[in-house]
Protein backbone atom coordinates (compact mmCIF):
# COMPACT_ATOMS: atom_id res chain seq x y z
CA UNK A 1 0.00 0.00 0.00
CA UNK A 2 2.43 2.58 0.97
CA UNK A 3 4.59 1.60 -2.23
CA UNK A 4 1.53 2.75 -4.16
CA UNK A 5 1.20 5.50 -2.05
CA UNK A 6 4.84 6.87 -3.15
CA UNK A 7 4.37 6.16 -6.82
CA UNK A 8 1.24 8.04 -6.62
CA UNK A 9 2.95 10.76 -4.76
CA UNK A 10 5.46 10.92 -6.93
CA UNK A 11 3.89 11.40 -10.15
CA UNK A 12 1.46 13.65 -8.71
CA UNK A 13 4.38 16.03 -6.82
CA UNK A 14 6.04 16.12 -10.86
CA UNK A 15 2.83 16.89 -12.58
CA UNK A 16 2.29 19.87 -10.39
CA UNK A 17 5.42 20.65 -10.43
CA UNK A 18 5.43 20.84 -14.15
CA UNK A 19 2.34 22.64 -14.33
CA UNK A 20 3.02 25.23 -12.46
CA UNK A 21 6.73 25.89 -13.83
CA UNK A 22 8.03 24.72 -10.21
CA UNK A 23 7.72 28.57 -9.60
CA UNK A 24 4.85 27.46 -6.38
CA UNK A 25 7.46 25.51 -4.12
CA UNK A 26 4.80 24.71 -1.28
CA UNK A 27 2.89 22.06 -2.96
CA UNK A 28 5.59 20.15 -5.01
CA UNK A 29 7.58 20.13 -2.40
CA UNK A 30 5.23 18.67 -0.14
CA UNK A 31 3.79 16.20 -2.20
CA UNK A 32 7.56 14.85 -3.06
CA UNK A 33 8.43 14.89 0.94
CA UNK A 34 4.69 12.78 1.11
CA UNK A 35 6.22 9.94 -1.76
CA UNK A 36 9.71 10.00 0.46
CA UNK A 37 7.83 9.34 4.04
CA UNK A 38 5.66 6.50 1.77
CA UNK A 39 9.19 5.34 0.36
CA UNK A 40 10.89 5.15 3.70
CA UNK A 41 7.86 3.01 5.25
CA UNK A 42 7.36 0.85 2.69
CA UNK A 43 11.02 -0.51 2.53
CA UNK A 44 10.88 -0.83 6.43
CA UNK A 45 7.68 -3.03 6.19
CA UNK A 46 9.08 -5.05 3.57
CA UNK A 47 12.49 -5.27 5.68
CA UNK A 48 10.66 -6.21 8.68
CA UNK A 49 8.07 -8.37 6.63
CA UNK A 50 11.39 -10.06 5.46
CA UNK A 51 12.80 -11.21 8.59
CA UNK A 52 10.01 -12.75 10.51
CA UNK A 53 7.64 -15.61 10.01
CA UNK A 54 4.43 -15.96 9.00
CA UNK A 55 1.92 -16.39 12.39
CA UNK A 56 -1.22 -17.99 12.27
CA UNK A 57 -3.54 -14.94 11.97
CA UNK A 58 -1.56 -14.70 8.25
CA UNK A 59 -2.94 -18.14 7.38
CA UNK A 60 -6.88 -18.68 6.67
CA UNK A 61 -6.95 -22.22 7.37
CA UNK A 62 -5.78 -22.04 10.87
CA UNK A 63 -7.65 -22.58 14.12
CA UNK A 64 -8.12 -19.88 16.63
CA UNK A 65 -6.36 -22.88 18.70
CA UNK A 66 -3.01 -21.89 16.74
CA UNK A 67 -2.43 -18.94 18.23
CA UNK A 68 -0.31 -18.92 21.95
CA UNK A 69 -0.96 -16.65 24.59
CA UNK A 70 -3.62 -14.73 26.40
CA UNK A 71 -5.53 -12.36 24.24
CA UNK A 72 -5.94 -9.99 27.77
CA UNK A 73 -9.56 -9.01 29.53
CA UNK A 74 -12.00 -6.70 27.41
CA UNK A 75 -14.50 -4.97 29.25
CA UNK A 76 -17.65 -6.36 28.21
CA UNK A 77 -19.30 -2.46 28.96
CA UNK A 78 -18.24 0.27 30.18
CA UNK A 79 -19.76 3.76 31.18
CA UNK A 80 -16.08 5.42 31.62
CA UNK A 81 -15.52 6.53 28.03
CA UNK A 82 -18.78 7.96 27.82
CA UNK A 83 -18.04 10.16 31.30
CA UNK A 84 -14.40 10.71 29.68
CA UNK A 85 -15.63 11.88 26.32
CA UNK A 86 -18.36 14.38 27.96
CA UNK A 87 -15.33 15.90 30.41
CA UNK A 88 -13.25 16.38 27.87
CA UNK A 89 -16.07 18.03 25.99
CA UNK A 90 -16.54 20.33 28.74
CA UNK A 91 -12.85 21.07 28.75
CA UNK A 92 -12.26 21.81 24.85
CA UNK A 93 -15.96 23.65 24.87
CA UNK A 94 -14.43 25.38 27.81
CA UNK A 95 -11.33 26.96 25.92
CA UNK A 96 -13.84 28.42 23.34
CA UNK A 97 -16.73 29.65 26.02
CA UNK A 98 -14.59 30.53 29.27
CA UNK A 99 -11.55 29.35 31.46
CA UNK A 100 -14.20 29.16 33.76
CA UNK A 101 -15.57 25.96 32.37
CA UNK A 102 -11.84 24.72 31.89
CA UNK A 103 -11.33 24.52 35.91
CA UNK A 104 -14.80 22.66 35.87
CA UNK A 105 -14.14 20.25 33.53
CA UNK A 106 -10.29 19.63 34.38
CA UNK A 107 -11.77 17.73 37.63
CA UNK A 108 -14.42 16.07 36.08
CA UNK A 109 -11.37 14.76 33.29
CA UNK A 110 -9.23 13.28 35.80
CA UNK A 111 -12.16 11.74 37.72
CA UNK A 112 -13.42 9.67 34.73
CA UNK A 113 -9.98 8.81 33.07
CA UNK A 114 -9.17 7.54 37.11
CA UNK A 115 -12.26 5.53 36.99
CA UNK A 116 -11.82 4.11 33.72
CA UNK A 117 -8.42 3.33 34.44
CA UNK A 118 -9.22 1.21 37.67
CA UNK A 119 -12.59 0.04 36.97
CA UNK A 120 -11.47 -3.57 37.47
CA UNK A 121 -9.32 -2.90 40.19
CA UNK A 122 -10.02 -4.37 43.24
CA UNK A 123 -7.10 -4.03 45.15
CA UNK A 124 -3.70 -6.34 45.72
CA UNK A 125 -5.74 -8.55 48.25
CA UNK A 126 -8.53 -9.13 46.14
CA UNK A 127 -8.90 -13.21 44.85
Amino acid sequence: MFGILFIFAMVVGLIYGTFTHWQEPVGATALLLTSGLCLMIAFFLWITGRKIDLRPDDNPDALISDVEGDFGFFSPHSWWPLFLGLSGAIVFLGLAVGWWMVIIGLPLLALSAIGWVFEYFRGDEAI
